[in-house]
């Protein structure tokens, strides 16, 4: 009489034992973990969710006191009403106001955003009169991380040639940013071009001139002038304009200011003008590096730009096309004697990380193996190192199609779970070999003693592993930044021990009915 499952581990034994789809499905199961362990977007360290925002306002003409009672004040107690904010911090000085805002960490930022702009606007008719328009601007500590650096430097020094490095730098950073999953990239010690106008102060006043009016006149020519519609005497319409008067330094130098004793005085009469970067922009950033002799060499003059990625996708991948690109324009840099190093490479490091972890993991699948010869033979370790991967594998796809990265902590909830998940598989094996040396089943079949071992152990197994997933739950409710930073534990422990259920009972019998030597019972 063939033996009767009693519960879902016997069930789950007897209808893929002999099935000819269960190899299929391992199999299918391991090239997915393969696949997806190639694809899935790898980062160092999860990103956090930070939201929040500033809202500044200019009043004009405003104190730091008038300020904070009719703006700063208000805008507080109105976005107290949103939920989900933790702190505002006001600020107030002359002419300006501002308002930070940080909600809980955790809450989404989209939604955050919106919430933010709506409630400013629902309160823009108790703002008084004269104020500007509220500029609100989000925090977007998602995509404000970069992945990679890059610092470009001169390498002829005592000739440089900031303009030229400018263009490049700015040509090669919109390339950049065309780069898919590219968010943003930003930057930093550049020096734009501009007309610079060094007015001589005792010129000035030897021709009783101001600096008004040397700046009224240069306006007057700075931008292009409006549009005018003009009706004729015949009701047509006449449509002129007049282009920008500024296109090189002579236009500048030629420029009238002003008169004195009858006679035109140009600018080019009170100041030098030239076409340069701007001077007045203090901020530079100074590169250092290493020699062969381990020595830092003199600090250099550099630009930095940065390059910062999506939310959720590969670092690895981006920071391998940003550094591609740069190959690309490898040629025409050297050409314009600009040099470049990398400062920082997220992708690596993520890379790194990653792939180290992976390491450790095989080797204590190796070692759990190594383990359990001695104890169940060989044959049975090798069950048990096949149904681990199949585990993991099937985890690793569920994150990945729940929009996870693969990340020091996702592979570390995999190392936790590692001593949980071989349990089931050891707990099948070791019921399979007991049952099949007892004397009792000599008579049976080796399917019979498969189905019999699963199904005895089935209660208990079910109970032991859901009283761990239950354990794990809590963490899934901690707070703060490190809820967050930790939160790939409770998403991933759990489910790798209910997929380890159901590869103990599905695949481990499978694999034992395949591998192990059948033995008649002698005790």
């Amino acid at each position: 009489m063939a033996y009767k499952s009693k519960n879902i581990a016997g069930y789950l034994a007897n209808n893929f034992l002999n099935n000819p789809l269960t190899m299929i499905l391992a199999i299918t199961i391991l090239l997915l973990g393969y696949i997806t362990l190639n694809i899935a977007p790898r980062e160092e360290d999860p990103q956090i969710e930070v939201s929040g925002g500033s809202i500044i306002v200019v009043v004009p003409g405003a104190s730091p006191e008038a300020i904070s009672n009719v703006v700063v004040k208000p805008l507080e107690r109105r976005i107290r009403e949103i939920k989900g904010v933790e702190h505002i911090y006001g600020n107030a000085m002359d002419n300006v106001g501002m308002v930070n805002v940080q909600y809980f960490i955790g809450e989404n930022r989209e939604d955050s955003n919106l919430k933010l702009y709506d409630k400013v606007m629902q309160n823009m008719d108790n703002l008084p009169m004269g104020v500007k328009a509220p500029l609100i601007k989000p925090f977007d500590i998602d995509i404000d991380i970069p992945v990679v650096t890059i610092a470009f430097y001169q390498k002829d020094q005592k000739h440089p040639n900031t303009m030229q490095q400018y263009r490049l730098v700015r040509d090669i950073q919109q390339e950049i940013n065309a780069i898919d999953n590219v968010s943003k990239s930003t930057l930093k010690g550049i020096k734009h071009p501009q007309f610079n106008i060094e007015v001589d102060l005792d010129k000035l006043s030897a021709y009783h001139l101001s600096l008004g009016q040397i700046s009224t006149a240069v306006q007057a020519i700075a931008n292009n002038a409006p549009v005018i519609d003009a009706p004729s005497s015949d009701s047509s319409i006449m449509v002129f304009g007049v282009q920008n008067g500024i296109e090189n330094v002579d236009d500048l130098s030629n420029l009238i200011v002003a008169q004195y004793g009858g006679a035109p005085i140009y600018l080019k009469n009170v100041a030098d003008v030239e076409f340069d970067f701007n001077i007045q922009n203090f901020q530079s950033s100074l590169l250092s590096k290493r020699d062969d002799n381990s020595t830092f060499d003199t600090p250099i003059q550099q630009v930095t730009l940065t390059v910062s990625k999506l939310k959720g996708t590969n670092a690895v991948h981006i920071a391998k096309n940003v550094i591609d690109k740069l190959k690309e324009k490898g040629d025409i840099l050297r050409n314009a004697g600009i040099g470049y190093i990398i400062t920082r490479n997220y992708g690596i490091r993520a890379d790194e990380a990653v792939s180290e972890l992976i390491h450790h993991l095989v080797i204590t699948i190796g070692i759990i193996g190594l383990i359990l010869i001695p104890f169940l033979g060989w044959r049975e370790s090798l069950v048990v190192s096949i149904a681990v991967p199949m585990i993991l594998a099937t985890t690793l796809f569920i994150a990945y199609m729940t929009d996870q990265t693969i990340n020091r902590i996702t592979l570390f909830a995999f190392l936790l779970s590692l001593g949980l998940i071989v349990d089931d598989a050891i707990i099948v094996i070791e019921n399979i070999h007991r049952r099949m040396h007892l004397k009792e089943t000599a008579n049976q079949t080796f399917d019979e003693i498969i189905v019999e071992a699963t199904d005895e152990i089935g209660p208990s197994t079910n109970i032991a592993t859901i009283a761990i997933i239950l354990t794990m739950v809590p963490m899934a409710y901690v707070g703060g930044m490190m809820g967050q930073f930790m939160k790939p534990i409770p998403l991933n422990v759990p489910v790798a021990l209910a997929v380890s259920l159901v590869v103990a009972y599905v695949f481990t019998p499978f694999l034992a009915k395949k591998l192990i030597k059948r033995t008649k019972g002698t005790h």
